[in-house]
Parts: C-alpha cells; sequence; structure tokens
C-alpha cells in the first residue's frame, strides 16, 4: 500500500511540477491590453461589434452605456434581439435610433438544427460589413480605448484571432472561491499562452471578447459549423485554429468586465448546460475529469494530514505549487492571493458542477437553453 501511495503522489507532485508550473510559466508571459498602445485613426481596420440578447432588459442598460463610450473611428453594432419575451427589443431599438452606428436584427422565430445564440450569432454576422468582426455577449461591459489596444495586440501577434481573458465581477466568499479555482483549472486546461502554435493542440476562446478576421471567420465555415455546439465560444477558438489560422490570448483585466452570473447558486444552475457539454456529453471523459480534479487538487491535502515520509514530501510540493498556482490566478482576477486556500472547496464545488450538469441532462434527456429543449441526441451530432 505505501509503494502504491508513492506513486500515486509521486505522479501528482510530478504534474504540478512540470505541466503545471510550465503553463503558469505561460500565463507569466502572456500580453496584457494595457500595455498595447492604442491604435491610431489610420491604423484602425472596420470593426462589426456581434451580440445576441434574450431577455436582457436588466443588464443591457449598463453594457449599452460602455458601447457607446467606444473610441474607434470604424465601427459598427450589430445587436440581435433573439426572441425575447421582456422588454429586451424595444431598448435595443431605443439605443439604434439615438446611435447611428448600432442595428437591430430582430428574430422571431428559431429554425431547426440551430441553438439561439449561434443562430443569432450568425445573423448579426449577415448583417455586418467589418473587416474584423468581435464576438461579444449583451452584458459585457467594455473600456473606450479596448478596440483600438486590441488591434494593436493582434497585429503585433499576426493573429486572426485574438481572445481576451476578461474581469469577473464577483462578490462575497463563494463565489471568489469557485471563480477562481474555475478560472486557475482553465488554465490548465487551455493553455492560452500556447495557443498562438501551430504546434501545439490548444484553442481558446472567451464568450466576452473574441476578435476575428472576417476571412479568417468565413473560411472556417461562420457560426454554421457550431449550430448545435452549447460551447460555442471555445469551439470558434477552435474551429479558426483548426482551418490554418493564428489564434491567440491576452489579459484584459478590466478593459473587459462581465459579471457572470449573480451568487453561486446561480453560478452552478447558469452552467448545468454547458458543463456535460465541454466533456462531449462523455460519461467516460466526466468520470475520468472529476477523478483528476480530486486527485491533483484535493488528495494533497489528505497526503500532507494523514501520510508520512516520502509520501508527506510529496503531497506537500504538489500542494504548494497548486496553491501558488490558484494564487496568481486570484492576484490577476485582483482578489486576494489568500483564496487559494480555498482550492480543495473550489475542487469539490467544481466537481458537483459537473457532476450536475451531466446528471440534469441525462434525466432531460437533453438540456434547455434560452426557453428551447435540445434533445440530447442532436447536441451529440453537433459536438465540434
Amino acid at each position: 500500500m505505501h509503494q502504491i501511495g508513492l506513486v500515486v503522489f509521486g505522479f501528482i507532485a510530478f504534474f504540478w511540477l512540470t505541466y503545471g508550473l510550465r503553463v503558469a510559466y505561460g500565463a507569466l508571459r502572456l500580453p496584457w491590453l494595457e500595455d498595447s498602445a492604442p491604435a491610431i485613426d489610420a491604423d484602425c481596420p472596420a470593426i462589426s461589434i456581434l451580440f445576441a440578447a434574450r431577455d436582457e432588459e436588466e443588464k443591457l442598460p449598463a453594457a449599452l452605456a460602455t458601447l457607446k463610450e467606444i473610441d474607434y473611428p470604424n465601427l459598427e453594432v450589430i445587436a440581435v434581439d433573439d426572441r425575447s419575451q421582456d422588454a429586451t427589443g424595444r431598448v435595443l431599438d431605443e439605443f439604434a435610433a439615438a446611435h447611428l452606428r448600432v442595428r437591430v436584427v430582430h428574430v422571431a422565430e428559431l429554425p431547426p438544427g440551430w441553438l439561439g445564440k449561434p443562430h443569432a450569432l450568425q445573423k448579426a454576422y449577415e448583417a455586418s460589413t467589418g473587416e474584423w468582426l468581435l464576438f461579444t455577449d449583451a452584458d459585457v461591459r467594455f473600456k473606450p480605448d479596448v478596440l483600438r489596444r486590441a488591434i494593436t495586440l493582434a497585429r503585433a501577434g499576426e493573429l486572426d484571432h485574438l481572445t481576451l481573458l476578461c474581469d469577473v465581477e464577483m462578490i462575497g466568499f463563494w463565489e471568489k472561491a469557485l471563480i477562481t479555482f474555475f478560472v486557475a483549472v482553465f488554465h490548465l486546461a487551455s493553455d492560452p499562452y500556447r495557443v498562438s502554435s501551430p504546434r501545439s493542440p490548444f484553442y481558446v476562446g472567451v464568450g466576452a471578447f473574441q476578435l476575428v478576421k472576417r476571412r479568417a471567420y468565413e473560411a472556417s465555415g461562420t457560426h454554421r459549423r457550431l449550430a448545435m455546439e452549447v460551447i460555442d465560444d471555445m469551439k470558434l477558438g477552435k474551429i479558426i485554429k483548426k482551418s490554418g489560422f493564428r489564434s491567440g490570448a491576452g489579459i484584459a483585466q478590466d478593459s473587459v468586465v462581465v459579471r457572470w452570473h449573480d451568487g453561486v447558486g446561480n453560478v452552478v444552475r447558469g452552467v448545468t448546460k454547458n458543463f456535460f457539454a465541454g466533456f462531449g456529453y462523455n460519461l467516460g471523459f466526466v468520470s475520468v475529469g472529476i477523478a483528476g480534479i480530486l486527485l491533483l487538487n484535493v488528495a494533497p491535502i489528505f497526503g500532507l494530514v494523514f501520510s508520512h515520509g516520502w509520501i508527506r514530501v510529496l503531497a506537500a510540493i504538489a500542494l504548494f505549487v497548486a496553491l501558488f498556482f490558484h494564487a496568481g490566478a486570484a492576484i490577476v482576477m485582483r482578489v486576494s492571493p489568500l483564496y487559494a486556500f480555498t482550492h480543495p472547496l473550489g475542487a469539490i464545488l467544481l466537481c458537483y458542477m459537473l457532476l450536475r450538469s451531466t446528471v440534469v441532462t441525462l434525466k432531460q434527456g437533453g438540456i434547455i437553453w434560452r426557453d428551447t429543449f435540445y434533445p440530447l441526441d442532436e447536441l451529440k451530432r453537433g459536438v465540434v
């Protein structure tokens, strides 16, 4: 038994000392948007901001207030009202009436073979004219110079696709514990720094900010390729990179801000449709994922407390690196690095969210998104 423990904790320590530290080093080398100088007017190609809104009347005003303040010379905004039942359509129409660079597309019905959001974004693209397309969400808030700096960053990296890791507005202990851990795991799973390497299998796409050249988007198949893809934001990054275009990531911090969900309970419920989809609706992958999260992030606590000798040493090494990684994510997200000590709690919560997403999706036989039910068989066929 002792030998098995040595092997297990040796593997955990090896993971954190090699892969974990490599990803952490890459994260430190990611470009920060604030370090890119704002492009002058002559260097500003036409950009179309595209987003879909459904029943967003409460969140829209704050986001629209920042959209109108964006300082960019060649800009249009295409907002899609996706079958809203509240005043979203009216809010968007009134905003467009007051701002000439804004146009609104109203979607009354969802055609077969489409999820609501990909379909709405496809309609936004079809109504757009920009050389670059910025896909975002209806509740995202921007700083005025974000596009000028993003264009500079994209050109410096010779990128066809730039996604920015944004600032998530977090309130209270539980949100900060869960979301900082989630961001740490996101980095481990996607290794954003290596995304720009053509030899790397990693890709990334953040729904709040994806700036892509129109020609790259069209050559990759547009959102028609993602018609039934629940995690369309990540998969947009995938199809662009798989099509041979150069993709990259940067850190926006408070230049791009979103309030993900209001309260940890809403965070848990809000990702019910996403997490099982992220594992390709594959029970085997889910089982491996949960086991891996617990092994790498919770087991070192038990090894440190209940074991002795080399097992305790290996557990201590793994735990130290894991907490260091989590602390780095917390600092970038502008919360106390002491939230690193919630690391095992975040792991347990994330496993619960994945398990809940899997059980609910299987029990329902599909997902409910934007008040529409999508059968699991169709979703599986639509996985990119």
